[in-house]
């Protein structure tokens, strides 16, 4: 894809984003999802198999990837057939480090202050219900927007490394990334931990990012061959 093509899918994704959030808003979808998994005072479909296996993957194979991507950037320099993997490896690295890590959890995730079903009066807790553009108090909640799921939707990461060059492949981590992200959500608002609207921000952030990124960092143009 070109630079422009691009530029134009981050504007489509981040309008998807808005409508859906809307949605979801006048619906009331994030409440009743809530509700639907607590039961006298519990969350057990979360902690049931295989939800509570989901959470403790966590961001294991999210790392495993960047780390992988880390390596392969870096034995570039030292085999010139691996050059092809210099922008992709660096690629993989920063998604990571930008996306679930900079921008989901450290700058949202801990400091929007959007409180956790599990937190709210309506389950059990003591704190308001609060849309995902609405902040709350820094720190005092870690609901917006969903830390694991965001893990998970950067498995789809080799899909805009593989795209234009390789486009079955490319679906191929795409569907996979994207079915991984929506198992992993399930599992976190089964556990009453995040909303829907929480685990769909997961995503967009993940792909704006990973969108941005790759019109900056890889040669859309390459048709070296490379080896995920």
């Amino acid at each position: 894809m070109s630079r422009s093509q691009i530029w134009r899918e981050s504007w489509f994704v981040l309008v998807v984003l808005l409508g859906v959030t809307a949605l979801i808003a006048a619906t009331g979808a994030d409440l009743a999802a809530a509700a639907h998994f607590y039961q006298a005072g519990a969350w057990p479909i979360g902690e049931q198999f295989p939800w509570k296996l989901f959470y403790r993957l966590d961001r294991y194979p999210a790392l495993i990837l960047a780390i992988f991507g880390l390596g392969a950037a870096s034995y570039s320099y030292y085999r010139p057939h691996w050059h092809s993997w210099r922008r992709q490896g660096i690629f993989l690295v920063l998604l990571l480090a930008l996306g679930p890590g900079l921008l989901v959890n450290a700058t949202f995730k801990n400091h929007w202050g959007r409180p956790r079903p599990r937190d709210l009066i309506q389950f059990g807790g003591k704190k308001v219900f609060l849309q995902p553009w609405q902040p709350g108090v820094d720190g005092d909640g870690r609901s917006f927007p969903s830390g694991h799921a965001s893990a998970a939707f950067y498995m789809m990461a080799p899909y805009f490394i593989y795209r234009k060059r390789k486009p079955r492949i490319a679906r191929r981590w795409l569907m996979g990334g994207m079915t991984f992200g929506v198992f992993m959500g399930y599992a976190r608002v089964a556990q009453g931990a995040h909303f829907p609207s929480d685990i769909l921000w997961a995503w967009g952030i993940v792909y704006l990012v990973a969108s941005l990124l790759a019109a900056t960092i890889l040669d859309t143009t390459a048709n070296a061959d490379d080896g995920l």
